[in-house]
């Protein structure tokens, strides 16, 4: 009866409910909350995995994969996992580290051939492997995450966007910086090292072996009528888009493949699983994490969290049309995956709602798990050495644009980029001393005119010069899809 009930409630909102067992179970909570994101947010569709000591003891699909097509989700339909791709690159990497073909501790230019990494400021000796999977290089997060089918003629090779953009513009070690650009330096690396493309290394070095047949970089070959449709904000269907580097969020999967994946790291593979690392190798990809704040770390391509009072290995992804959820507890031996094929989704409280039923001493804990600087609080007063009128270039691809900061006493900071008006420096910061803030204003290069777009600054005061980076992001923020975040090298001196 429930089964027809929930049949009949989805028929009437257009949404689509499969392989619901019939009885009552542990997990009913968490199926009430999926079941009120679809209806009142709007959901096409959420597809859920849950594994424990061993086996996958919950796995099934809600709404529409497809909502034109009247395709239902279902437990092996594949969504664009977004930033979870880095967990799968970074245990890629690892088979390369454990046949000794990479050194995580050696500079990441003695893997990068022709596509060397500009090195702006500090030691490029100390921009190691280890420092890129871990996101404290001193790369700056760029992207140019979106080209459509239209547009697949004008994306840029990757070794020229890595040239351009994968610059090191802080110094290696000083601070985590989230950086999808890292993960596509670590793609372009596999490939360099296995002389495999990275789609290829993944598939015949981690998915098969591990008896992943529902996921690919991109969206495989026979497997199309597998991949869910991408909805944004307006519930519309995004058209079809690749990026300059895969490694950083361009894999497809399916809910009961990242189950599989998860019993694998959780050193409890299913029989028809390849031991592609070693217990050791598995375990040196969460040890030693990056804390970005207390509670919550960054190792190799994992979070470290504290979540329920235990440990929680775990990556999230969010991208046009996409949210992943992927958490591992190794010491109870559970996992949960979520997917979604749209972005305004929270999975917190069907999370909660799914380890409460694994772990009866699960409870509730405020950590901050963000992996991105907050806009700061309250407005900046700046001291001495900030106040005064900075100077210098912002350095691009096709030449020098010069740039100008006035630093008001008052807090109120002024930036004018080449012949355009000033404008003002919005939610303007300055904590360890590193200014940032966005401005509306633009970097005109033949890559940024692709798309109207904003400018962010993070500029780090060394020695009485101001230098980093300022970057050109572009989104499409009604329908809420990215297009691109490109970053360049600027320095600036105070005019005496």
């Amino acid at each position: 009866m429930r089964e027809i009930i929930r049949a009949g409630l989805c028929i009437a909102l257009s949404l689509s409910a499969v392989s619901a067992p019939a009885r009552a179970d542990r997990f009913d909570a968490a199926r009430a909350l999926i079941q009120e994101q679809l209806t009142e947010n709007r959901i096409p569709s959420i597809a859920v995995a849950v594994v424990q000591d061993g086996k996958i003891v919950w796995e099934e699909g809600f709404g529409w994969a497809d909502r034109e097509n009247r395709k239902p989700a279902t437990e092996h339909s594949m969504y664009l996992l977004a930033s979870t791709t880095k967990s799968f690159t970074a245990t890629a990497l690892m088979t390369l580290v454990q046949a000794g073909k990479v050194d995580l501790d050696r500079p990441i230019n003695d893997y990068m051939g022709q596509a060397q990494l500009t090195v702006r400021v500090g030691d490029g000796r100390q921009a190691t492997v280890r420092r890129i999977a871990n996101h404290t290089s001193g790369l700056s997060c760029a992207g140019q995450t979106f080209f459509g089918a239209e547009e697949l003629s004008k994306m840029p090779p990757q070794a020229l966007a890595l040239t351009r953009y994968s610059q090191i513009m802080m110094l290696p070690g000083e601070r985590f910086e989230y950086c999808n650009n890292g993960y596509g330096v670590l793609d372009y690396v596999i490939e360099q090292v296995s002389g495999r493309s990275y789609a290829d290394y993944l598939r015949q070095e981690v998915f098969l072996p591990l008896g992943m047949t529902h996921t690919s970089v991109n969206v495989g070959p026979g497997l199309e009528k597998y991949a869910a449709a991408r909805y944004d904000r307006l519930g519309d269907p995004i058209p079809f888009y690749e990026s300059t580097e895969p490694g950083a969020g361009a894999m497809f999967s399916s809910a009961h493949d990242l189950a599989r994946f998860g019993l694998f790291i959780l050193k409890q593979p299913l029989r028809d699983q390849k031991a592609i690392l070693s217990s050791a190798s598995i375990d040196a990809m969460t040890r030693d994490p990056v804390m970005i704040r207390p509670g919550n770390g960054y190792a190799l391509g994992w979070q470290v969290q504290a979540k329920g009072g235990y440990t929680v290995h775990a990556h999230g992804g969010s991208h046009s049309g996409t949210k992943t959820s992927f958490n591992l507890i190794p010491e109870k031996r559970v996992g949960v995956v979520l997917l979604a094929n749209a972005n305004e989704i929270s999975f917190g409280g069907i999370n909660t709602a799914i380890f409460k039923a694994l772990l009866p001493q699960w409870k509730e804990m405020n950590t901050d798990l963000g992996v991105r600087d907050k806009a700061p609080d309250k407005a900046l007063q700046p001291d001495a050495t900030l106040v005064g009128e900075w100077r210098g270039d912002i350095q691009t691809h096709e030449g020098a644009k010069p740039m100008k900061l006035q630093i008001l006493a008052s807090g109120d900071i002024h930036l004018q980029i080449a012949d355009q008006l000033p404008t003002l420096l919005s939610e303007a910061a300055f904590r360890d001393g590193l200014l940032t803030g966005v401005a509306p204003t633009n970097i005109q290069t033949s890559d940024t005119k692709r798309s109207p777009h904003f400018v962010d600054v993070a500029l780090k005061l060394r020695d009485g010069v101001l230098n980093g980076y300022v970057r050109a992001t572009a989104e499409e923020k009604t329908r809420q899809f990215w297009i691109y975040s490109l970053p360049h090298w600027t320095e600036l001196r105070r005019v005496q």
